[in-house]
């Protein structure tokens, strides 16, 4: 069994190699980071808001490890670069957090968070970049709601489709956030609306139609991942009663030979994280039924392991977007790589680290 001194390094091993590759200074002005979108570098006019709050999300698990594994040095690097990450998001997004997703914002509202608690933890001060983004997205959040179909919040500013990918990350920010009420509102709705009891998972969303709601029936992991969240984050009764079949529902439609499936490139290539991070949360639940806890962690301790197999012969590593084939043989050469791949693989060792310290 991989202890959690070899899941750290791996981490740091991964996150080194996000940032020599893809990290960078906007236009080279100092006091600026950002993630480059591709290795093989894109126009700049091609921009992905919420990869960039995952590597927010990224930089924080690095930044924990090396909190509590006392490296200071390396934690002083991750601070700056966390400090300067929703700064240059701002910049990069014509001076203003707000765009027209409202999940983009969830993303960046929920890093954001998580953030300055480790700023607060390790520096003892609040992240004024994170009051930043609440103050400007927690309006935007609520504008998301409205009363059609019953609740719920619009997935952008065209108010024409509800759907989990905002709703999810919507309910686990206004539970993290203390507005419990809102968050189980919308856990409500996403049960009645949403969930597919047949295979005990959530679907894409509903699309309001002239000729009335039409339902987007498609499963993709990362929607089962932040409502996981939430339902461990609200642990009544019948929450936990659902997060319990949504992890049997991932553990029985979302597998490849074990592991969490992937989904290649390009925004799906940070599904699967999102999921393994979701559900190494669930996995320290300690209210949920330990055969549920033990599924969870399974799942993430296989998917970070076959993950690790598939590293690159050529440093800085590099990790598939495929299970089944190494990343030599995904990135032949090692051309274009999206950056959204390598979050991902970086992310699931950090969430096994987490686990494994539990």
């Amino acid at each position: 069994m991989t202890s959690a001194e070899e899941w750290a390094a791996r981490a740091a091993a991964a996150g080194a190699a996000v940032n020599t590759r893809f990290g960078h200074r906007l236009f080279g002005l100092p006091g600026t980071w950002l993630g480059r979108i591709s290795s093989a570098g894109v126009q700049r006019t091609e921009w992905h808001y919420w990869w960039q709050a995952h590597y927010l999300d990224c930089l924080v698990d690095a930044g924990w490890r090396e909190y509590l594994a006392h490296e200071n040095e390396a934690l002083r690097l991750s601070m700056r670069r966390i400090k300067a990450l929703p700064r240059t998001i701002r910049l990069r997004n014509f001076l203003r957090f707000s765009n027209s997703f409202f999940d983009d914002m969830a993303w960046l509202a929920l890093a954001a968070g998580r953030a300055d608690a480790l700023r607060r933890k390790a520096e003892g001060k609040a992240l004024p970049q994170a009051r930043a983004v609440r103050r400007s997205l927690e309006p935007q959040l609520r504008k998301a709601f409205s009363d059609e179909l019953g609740g719920g919040m619009f997935w952008s500013k065209q108010r024409d489709y509800k759907n989990a990918p905002v709703n999810g990350p919507g309910a686990l920010y206004f539970a993290r956030t203390g507005d419990a009420s809102r968050a189980q509102r919308i856990l409500d709705w996403m049960r009645e609306y949403l969930w597919d009891p047949e295979r005990q998972l959530y679907i894409d969303g509903v699309h309001l139609r002239l000729d009335g709601p039409e339902r987007e029936e498609t499963i993709w992991s990362y929607n089962q991942g932040p409502v996981l969240g939430a339902l461990c984050a609200l642990p009544t009764p019948e929450n936990l009663v659902l997060a319990a079949e949504v992890i049997d529902g991932v553990e029985r439609g979302l597998l490849d030979n074990g592991a969490l499936r992937l989904h290649g490139d390009g925004d799906p290539g940070l599904f699967t994280g999102i999921l393994a991070r979701y559900l190494s949360i669930a996995a320290r639940t300690s209210s949920l039924p330990e055969s549920s806890r033990s599924t969870a962690r399974q799942m993430v301790f296989d998917t970070a392991e076959a993950l690790w197999e598939s590293r690159s012969s050529e440093q800085p590593l590099l990790f598939t977007d495929r299970l089944g084939i190494s990343a030599d043989q995904a990135f032949p050469g090692a051309g274009a790589v999206d950056l959204s791949t390598q979050l991902q693989a970086w992310m699931i060792f950090e969430v096994a680290h987490q686990l494994a310290l539990a």
